[in-house]
């Protein structure tokens, strides 16, 4: 049964190359907070350590594990499953541990609407401008551009999805943007007051959309 002691959800969401991956590395350097891990059907990237970045694991797995109903949520990106199995992350929670989530806006409403009894705090983060997002993109570990441009026709689908989460927030620059999500946590878990304009993103998501 949840209690006052229990830690809280927050989940981080972008587009793909919006930087909520980097972001949530940093929170999970801060004490009580851990990332919870994700299975995948995708291949590790380079840089990637199997169970610490991901589970990796075969799609007959995958699809064993959607059967017996493990996952909090799941979803198909880019020809890939992703999903976060329930048990780790209650554990977590009920040894007061916030759990950190990067996952999409497929996953984030899935684990809204099962309503579990501990508080959730949902995070979308954008990029500056389209072009600094393809140039991320084109920067990454994927040089191939084909790559690149089908994330960017993506991206005009995903970004609509910022309206459905508690904040919004502009990764411009990694410190800034960390200090903004940070500062955000702090002032709801101590009901203290949060600098956050609505108006400016709404604005911001206009630029990014026309």
């Amino acid at each position: 049964m949840p209690t006052d002691n229990d830690g809280i959800m927050i989940i981080l969401s972008s587009p793909s190359g919006a930087g909520k991956t980097t972001l949530v590395n940093m929170l999970s350097k801060l004490e009580n907070f851990e990332i919870s891990i994700s299975h995948t059907t995708r291949l590790p990237r380079p840089n990637e350590i199997p169970n610490q970045d991901y589970y990796f694991v075969s799609e007959e797995k995958f699809r064993r594990l959607i059967k017996d109903q493990e996952f909090l949520e799941y979803a198909k990106v880019f020809n890939n499953y992703y999903g976060t199995t329930r048990t780790p992350v209650i554990d977590k929670l009920n040894k007061g541990k916030n759990v950190l989530f990067d996952i999409d806006w497929q996953g984030a409403d899935q684990i809204k609407n099962k309503k579990l009894d501990y508080k959730l705090i949902t995070f979308f983060i954008l990029p500056p401008s389209r072009e600094v997002l393809f140039e991320r993109l084109s920067n990454r570990d994927m040089k191939d551009k084909l790559i690149a441009e089908e994330r960017m026709k993506q991206f005009s689908h995903d970004v609509l999805h910022w309206i459905n989460y508690d904040y919004v927030v502009i990764n411009e620059s990694l410190e800034i943007c960390y200090s903004k999500i940070y500062n955000l946590i702090n002032a709801i878990i101590n009901n203290g007051p949060k600098d956050y304009d609505e108006n400016y993103i709404r604005e911001h998501v206009e630029k990014l959309t026309s």
